[in-house]
Formats: C-alpha cells, structure tokens, sequence
C-alpha cells in the first residue's frame, strides 16, 4: 500500500457513511492542499466520479464488503494505479492522517517510528533534528448513521538527533482510538485500541443489508473547491 511521492496525490475519493465525517474530512484534505471528494452513494461511485485519475480511494467501516470488492475490481481495471485504503474509524481528522501517511511515502533512513503497545509510548529514531507532533483520535459515540469523536495533540516541538519517548495520556482511551505521529513530512498512523465488538456488527454484510438507518446523501464536488 505505499505511494511513493514527493507532493500530495492530486485525487482523493472517500466512499463513506455518516455524512458529517465525509464533509469535515473533505474539508480537511482541501486545506491540506489535497483535491478531495466524498460520497455515501455506494451505488453511483462510478456514475458520479472519474475515477480514471484517483490517486487514493478511502473505504469506511459501513461500506459493505460486496460493495467493496466490486468498487476495487472495477476501479482497478479502469485506473490501475490507485491506492486503497481501509478507514480506521469514522473520525475526519484520522481519515485525513491515513491519507497523508500514504502521500508520505516510505520513511527515510532518518527516522524510525514505533508504537509500542505495552506501554502505550510512540518511541522515535531520528538521525537527524527533526519537528515532531503527536496527536491522538478517539470516539465518543458509536450510534449511527453520526458518530463522534474528539481529538487532542499530546506533542509538538522540536527534537534533536537521538532516540526520544513520548507517552500517550491516560485519559486516551484503550478502545477506538488512533494517533498520528509526523516527523518532518513523513506521517505514522497507529491504533491505539481497537474498535469494539458492538461497533464492528453493525457493519452491513451486503449492499442488500438494510440494517442501519437512512442518511442524508453526501456527493461532494471538486468543482466547488476554492
């Protein structure tokens, strides 16, 4: 799943659910210099969007499996180089990390970037100084089709050439969290704790699955894009 790249992909599409998330991380994204665009009309992705030219596509926790695949083959044989990312959580901020983690590309030799999850520490190797930020994602409510969820940067400075630990808080909870680690222009996505049981049943098991509620439709533009 690398993107080997030196500047931010030129297209970003996010098939998602909950509509508040898919706006917020478009905007996020569009800020971030991204052209990004965001749907929950699972069955008009192809009719909607050119998807000749993607660089990324970002798959939510609620898309259906079948709907998944049939997006990937049909997507891959129109535009073989798209890059395919899993959504960790239907949280705006995470999603744009995972996108500019895979902008990023592979890290250089510089640095290395490790969570170490029996202490919960980001734990870094920098060859050189570097600016460093830390910042942790979790969920405050699951209840669909409009979860929320809060963020809170723990680290941002600078760090000499060295070997440096930087704790999470303990008020970071130990389900349905992440944090996003950037060194320079390199971005680490991590999860801290997993998505509980009750979140991930809920997932449809087909485009046929009628499970969760109704939701007001989502197809942004880049035409809108200033």
């Amino acid at each position: 799943m690398n993107h080997n790249t030196t500047a931010p992909p030129e297209r970003v599409l996010i098939v998602g659910r909950s509509p508040s998330v898919l706006v917020e991380a478009v905007e996020m994204l569009r800020t971030k210099g991204y052209s990004a665009d965001a749907t929950n009309r699972f069955d008009q992705v192809l009719d909607d969007y050119d998807v000749t030219d993607l660089d990324v596509l970002v798959f939510g926790g609620m898309v259906p499996p079948d709907t998944k695949q049939y997006l990937r083959q049909e997507i891959s044989r129109r535009n073989p180089r798209v890059t395919f990312v899993q959504g960790l959580a239907g949280i705006a901020g995470l999603i744009a990390a995972q996108v500019e983690a895979i902008a990023s590309g592979d890290a250089p030799d510089s640095v290395e970037i490790i969570y170490e999850a029996g202490d919960r520490t980001v734990q870094l190797t920098l060859r050189k100084p570097g600016h460093v930020t830390v910042e942790a994602f979790w969920a405050t409510s699951f209840r669909p089709p409009e979860p929320t969820s809060t963020a809170m940067q723990i680290f941002d400075g600078d760090l000499t050439t060295g070997f440096h630990i930087i704790a999470l808080p303990g008020h970071v909870p130990y389900e349905a969290s992440f944090a996003a680690v950037t060194v320079d222009d390199v971005v680490r996505v991590f999860t801290i704790g997993a998505m509980p049981a009750a979140v991930l049943r809920m997932v449809p098991t087909s485009a046929s699955d009628q499970r969760l509620p109704e939701i007001r439709k989502v197809t942004t533009s880049s035409d809108d894009q200033r």
